[in-house]
């Protein structure tokens, strides 16, 4: 299968960075190179970084921005590394940097990835495929507890208790080796009245077990900080989530680099010596436009922050 994805709020990552033709600019989860292409179209003299940890997507990315030469650089990898990765190319300040961390269509759709509850196949759900910790190591090994706190804390899921219980019931009886078999043990663990109307029964649990596995949000927190102080003056920093705590983490290291003092509110000035990095440019997500929900379904739940550095 040829990797597709369609770029989510492409026009206002666009426009949100400011491009000047001869910036550099990262993009941090390049996935099919969509927002990439983009920006180098409005690139004469700058530079584009992609970074992606998938195989494939470095493959189709590659192809896809091979019109414009050297003026693309694409790194096999986490954006949590980031830092180091532009210090080897010499770089010390970038003036943008775009991170849309949504699974790609090509990772949903492609049975044999094991990201999708609607398609049956080996539990996988690898974003590197170099990794050798899978999915279905976390549903056969990890015990009844850490089970149920990876799927309260990342699926936030109100019956994650029941659901770690029949996972380590079913996989007494055998190995829970695919997509499938999975699903339909959730089915059984969460109330019938309940999946009438909140939607399928493993859409939250295949979250949880998805962020664990490749460790998302830690990379998250991780990369903040960093990726604010590679931006040169002026330079905005860009970044799409997908569910509430994605966007959590982004707003609150936003709040926090815009106003780090930590000063009591009752001190008349600061003395913390802790100073503004810059200014949040959204105080409201900025949501997908009805004519693009029309278009991709998949995106209603995205939501874009911007930020900028002084």
């Amino acid at each position: 299968m040829n990797f597709e994805h369609r770029s989510v709020l492409l026009d206002e990552c666009v426009d949100m960075l400011r491009i000047v033709p001869d910036g550099i600019y990262v993009d941090g989860t390049l996935g099919g190179g969509g927002h990439a292409y983009e920006i180098c179209r409005r690139l004469k003299e700058g530079k584009l970084i992609g970074i992606d940890r998938d195989g494939a997507a470095i493959e189709a990315a590659g192809r896809r921005l091979s019109p414009f030469g050297s003026m693309v650089t694409v790194i096999r990898g986490n954006y949590a590394e980031m830092k180091p990765a532009l210090s080897r190319l010499g770089i010390e300040k970038v003036n943008g940097i775009l991170l849309d961390l949504g699974v790609s269509s090509y990772q949903l759709d492609t049975a044999e990835r094991g990201f999708s509850y609607k398609l049956d196949a080996p539990l996988d759900m690898r974003m590197d495929q170099r990794q050798t910790l899978t999915a279905k190591d976390i549903v056969n090994t990890y015990s009844e507890a850490e089970l149920f706190h990876i799927i309260r804390d990342y699926g936030e899921d109100r019956f994650a208790k029941n659901i770690a219980k029949h996972i380590v019931a079913a996989r007494q009886q055998k190995s829970i080796e695919t997509t499938g078999e999975l699903t339909e043990i959730l089915r059984r663990a969460i109330p019938m009245k309940v999946q009438a109307t909140a939607g399928h029964p493993a859409k939250r649990t295949f979250q949880a077990i998805r962020i664990a596995l490749n460790g998302e949000l830690e990379s998250l927190e991780k990369a903040l900080e960093d990726m604010i102080t590679l931006l040169a003056p002026g330079g905005r920093l860009c970044i799409i989530t997908f569910h509430s705590l994605e966007d959590r983490i982004v707003k609150n290291a936003f709040r926090t680099a815009e106003n780090p003092c930590t000063c009591p509110r009752e001190f008349p000035v600061c003395v913390c010596g802790k100073k503004s990095q810059g200014t949040v440019i959204t105080r409201k997500p900025v949501l997908p436009g009805e004519k693009e929900l029309a278009q991709n379904r998949r995106a209603k739940s995205a939501k874009l922050r911007v930020f900028e550095h002084v």
